[in-house]
């Protein structure tokens, strides 16, 4: 048995052509756009959507872990996230992996004991966009502590 979403936030998209997108966030009333990349006919003058699925990863793994930090009374300013999308060589056209590579600075990591970095990669490795993703998606971490 499924259970009830939390929160319903809509999201409307209108296709402006020319593979480009105009998205729109209901709740806040945020406008964004979104172009097919150039490898795949596209302009490639913002993110694409597969863009979006590597940002959500990186930005859900981040505010995880401030979320956690800030119910701890930790301090993670300053941490820093890559993610490098890879798309399939071979149709169909897919992410194929994600790898993240998260730097925090000495002054943080010193600040933590093993504990509670252990926590802290536990929220980032268990993100709601990471638990969202496919599972045919490698996501490769790495957190430089």
């Amino acid at each position: 048995m499924y259970r009830l979403e939390a929160a319903v936030v809509e999201i409307k998209v209108r296709y402006e052509g020319g593979l480009r997108c105009e998205v729109h966030h209901g709740p806040s009333g945020t406008r964004h756009a979104t172009d097919a990349p150039v490898d795949n006919q596209g302009k490639g003058e913002t993110f694409s959507p597969t863009d979006l699925v590597a940002t959500a990863l990186g930005t859900c793994m981040l505010t995880t872990m401030g979320i956690l930090a800030k119910r701890k009374g930790w301090n993670i300013d300053g941490i820093d996230l890559t993610v490098h999308k890879h798309m399939t060589t071979q149709p169909p056209r897919r992410i194929a992996r994600l790898p993240v590579r998260m730097v925090v600075p000495g002054t943080i990591s010193s600040a933590l004991d093993a504990s509670a970095r252990a926590e802290l990669e536990a929220a980032a490795r268990t993100c709601p966009v990471a638990l969202s993703l496919h599972p045919d998606i490698a996501l490769d971490i790495e957190i430089g502590w």
